[in-house]
């Protein structure tokens, strides 16, 4: 009898092992999207679709977005009077927060046009400038899967001189980005890094609040005369 449990145990287990085997594998925990850097701006999302309700901006017309530099641009609509111009940045965001939300903070507008600013929150954050030139590729062709006959216009990245180590990243994705625009239909490529340098060709400290990362109005007033042309629907 002593010799036969360990053969009836063997058996048992034997017979279990398949049953085991074709028993359902528990779900991975959810993971962030790639596309996605920081699911904080959720909060932003639900503002703006508060504000739409309520004004919702006017379809066809020209959407800024982006990151803080877009987001505290206050006087966009009188720096291009006239122009049906409307603000969706959120601040401290990345490229891939944009084309993470686009559908619904661009697409149900339809705008003629958009202008994107990002890359330098990118950057600080450790993304290489491929990277950067990827991520602003794929915004472009996510607005342009809904939206094909909407130009989209990428503003290069700034040259903040608080983040001067950052400068020859910068340089770099700014190149990199504007050439792969080159390729690609319904876009256009702005460069607002080379009039922010000074003739020693370093940033011009006096464009840039105390924090040397956002812009005073003399910053905007720059953007404003390099966008300017490009600002109008056709």
């Amino acid at each position: 009898m002593t010799h036969r449990r360990p053969l009836l145990l063997a058996l048992a287990l034997a017979c279990a092992l398949p049953a085991l085997a074709r028993s359902p594998v528990p779900p991975a925990a959810p993971q962030i999207p790639a596309q996605v850097s920081n699911v904080a701006w959720a909060g932003d999302m639900d503002q703006f679709a508060a504000a739409d309700r309520v004004n919702p901006p006017p379809r066809g017309g020209i959407e800024f977005i982006g990151s803080s530099s877009i987001r505290m641009w206050d006087t966009l609509a009188s720096d291009f009077p006239g122009q049906k111009v409307f603000n969706r940045g959120f601040g401290g965001s990345e490229v891939r927060d944009s084309t993470w939300y686009a559908g619904r903070i661009v697409t149900p507008y339809a705008p003629c046009k958009v202008f994107f600013y990002a890359g330098d929150n990118d950057l600080n954050s450790g993304r290489s400038p491929a990277q950067v030139r990827d991520d602003v590729v794929a915004f472009v062709q996510r607005v342009h899967r809904d939206l094909p006959k909407t130009t989209v216009e990428v503003i290069s990245i700034k040259p903040s001189p608080s983040r001067a180590q950052l400068l020859p990243a910068v340089v770099e994705a700014n190149g990199l980005i504007q050439q792969a625009l080159a390729t690609l239909p319904n876009t256009g490529y702005t460069d607002i890094y080379t009039p922010m340098l000074g003739a020693d060709g370093q940033p011009r400290a006096a464009l840039f609040r105390e924090d040397m990362l956002h812009m005073t109005p003399d910053g905007y007033a720059i953007w404003r005369e390099a966008l300017a042309p490009k600002v109008v629907c056709k």
